[in-house]
């Protein structure tokens, strides 16, 4: 069920979502809250799972990742546990940053990270086209970022 969020709620988790950094009072200062009531919206909203968790977002290219691909993967079949065997085996690859099943024509979309074209076809040859049921991977290789955020819309 979907937690019920009050207009104060959803002012938190904007500013939340744009500066996890901010503390409590920071963020009670701008909800105009006292400290007390926003720190405890702020815990429940973490209990009922609206705030998953608390991360920090990495710069891609100050950490040499530069290349981002996004890779069509097709199954050579569609049966449970073609999936489940692909789902396990590509949770175990921290170059792969995102992994959607999908609709239409391919199984499976692939948010995919590396240093280079040479890093990225040792992944694709000696990772990707290894793993359990895979028939076909489509590279499609970003050139560049026009828009990046975590930031969900909350009306």
């Amino acid at each position: 069920m979907q937690p019920k969020l009050s207009p104060i709620d959803r002012k938190i988790l904007r500013l939340l979502q744009h500066d996890a950094n901010l503390s409590a009072a920071e963020i009670a200062e701008r909800v105009e809250l006292s400290q007390s009531p926003c720190w405890r919206r702020i815990h429940r909203l973490q209990e009922e799972g609206v705030i998953e968790r608390t991360v920090a977002l990495l710069s891609t290219q100050k950490l040499g990742l530069s290349m981002t691909v996004f890779v069509e993967v097709k199954l050579s079949g569609h049966g449970r546990r073609y999936l489940a065997e692909f789902e396990e085996a590509i949770i175990g690859h921290p170059e792969v940053l995102e992994c959607y099943t999908m609709a239409g024509g391919m199984d499976f979309m692939l948010k995919v990270v590396a240093q280079d074209i040479a890093s990225y076809e040792r992944f694709l040859r000696d990772h990707l086209l290894q793993l359990p049921h895979v028939h076909e991977a489509h590279s499609n290789i970003a050139m560049s970022t026009v828009k990046r955020t975590t930031e969900l819309p909350l009306e």
